[in-house]
C-alpha cells in the first residue's frame, strides 16, 4: 500500500472543501494532498503518523497540515463502528494555500498567515484557547453561508497565526518527497507494525515483508524516516499506551502488556524516555488538564 494522493474537488459553488466524517468515513490510508488541511477531532482516540512523527491523538485535538505532508490517523475501532451518538466524528477543511489569490497574499497585513502556512508544512497541533476557538469556528463553518465560510476560514488562520498557540509535529529534517516504491514499502511496514505492535516483533520478520535482509532493511528504514525501526516501534507502542492511560482504567502492568511489553520496568523506562513522565504522572497530568479544560 502506498501513500495515496487524495484529490479534494470542491463543489463548483465553493473554492474549498469542508465536510464532516463519521465512523468508518474517518479511516484513511497514509496519504497526502496538495491542499492544506485543518482537522478537528471531535470523538476519537488513537495513534497518528504525521511526517516522521508517531504519537497519540485524542478527542478535541486540532491540527493544521501544509500541502503534501503525509499523514494518517488510526482511530480505535470502537469509534468507527458505533451506531449511537458517541460514534467517532471529525471535521475536515481542505483549501489551497493561495485560495485568496496571489495579490491578496502579497498584502503586508496577510504576511503572518503566509508564514503560518509555510510553517504548517511540518504539521501543527493547536493548543490552549486557540484550539478551542478554532474548533468552534470549524463547527460553525459546516452550516455557514458560502461567503461566511471563506471569511471564517481566514479568521481561523489569523487566530492561529496571531496566538502562536501551537507545536510543530514533524521534524525539520523530514523529507516527504519519496517515490512510489518507497511509499509502498513504508506503508507495508506501517501496516505490519500497527497490526503486531502488541506482540514480539523481530526485525527479520519485518524485513521479510518487503523482501529485504535485516541489515539492509535497517539502513533503508532509517534513510527514509530519519529514525531506526526500533525507535518507530517504541513510538507506536508508547502512543498506544498513552491512549490507554487516559481512556481506560487498566493498571500499569496491564497497559504495558497490551502494548507489547512483558517487562514492566522496560515499559516504564521507554515511556519516560519518550514522554518525559512516568505512566502514572502522565495519567494524572492528563486528568488535571481535562478538568481545567472542562471548567472553562
Amino acid at each position: 500500500m502506498k501513500a495515496t494522493l487524495k484529490k479534494a474537488t470542491p463543489n463548483p459553488e465553493h473554492s474549498f472543501n469542508i465536510h464532516k466524517d463519521i465512523g468508518h468515513a474517518m479511516a484513511s490510508a497514509w496519504h497526502y494532498h496538495p491542499e492544506c488541511e485543518l482537522l478537528v477531532l471531535k470523538r476519537t482516540y488513537g495513534t497518528c503518523l504525521i511526517g516522521d512523527h508517531v504519537g497519540p491523538f485524542k478527542n478535541g485535538d486540532v491540527f493544521l497540515f501544509g500541502s503534501n505532508l503525509p499523514h494518517t490517523f488510526r482511530g480505535e475501532k470502537k469509534y468507527l463502528e458505533r451506531d449511537d451518538e458517541k460514534i467517532g466524528e471529525t471535521i475536515v477543511i481542505l483549501f489551497q494555500n493561495n485560495i485568496w489569490g496571489d495579490a491578496f497574499l502579497n498584502l503586508p497585513e496577510i504576511s503572518p498567515i503566509v508564514k503560518l502556512l509555510n510553517t504548517s508544512k511540518l504539521g501543527l497541533r493547536l493548543k490552549g484557547a486557540t484550539r478551542r476557538k478554532v474548533a468552534k469556528i470549524a463547527e460553525e463553518m459546516l452550516t455557514d453561508s458560502p461567503s461566511r465560510k471563506l471569511i471564517n476560514l481566514l479568521s481561523a488562520l489569523e487566530l492561529i497565526a496571531s496566538s502562536k498557540e501551537y507545536e510543530l509535529i514533524s521534524s525539520s529534517g523530514f523529507n516527504p518527497e519519496v517515490n512510489r516504491v518507497d511509499q509502498s514499502r513504508i506503508n507495508t511496514i506501517f501496516e505490519y507494525t500497527f497490526n503486531n505492535y502488541h506482540r514480539k516483533v523481530a526485525l527479520e520478520d519485518v524485513a521479510s515483508i518487503i523482501n529485504m535482509g535485516k541489515h539492509s532493511f535497517c539502513r533503508y528504514f532509517k534513510s527514509k524516516t530519519k529514525k531506526t525501526y526500533i525507535q518507530f516501534l517504541m513510538e507506536v507502542r508508547i502512543g498506544h499506551a498513552c491512549r490507554l492511560l487516559v481512556e481506560e482504567e487498566y493498571n500499569m502492568a496491564e497497559i504495558g502488556y497490551a502494548c507489547g511489553y512483558n517487562n514492566i520496568s522496560h515499559f516504564y523506562h521507554q515511556f519516560k524516555a519518550l514522554t518525559k513522565k512516568n505512566p502514572l504522572d502522565y495519567r494524572q497530568h492528563y486528568l488535571k488538564t481535562e478538568a481545567m479544560r472542562l471548567a472553562v
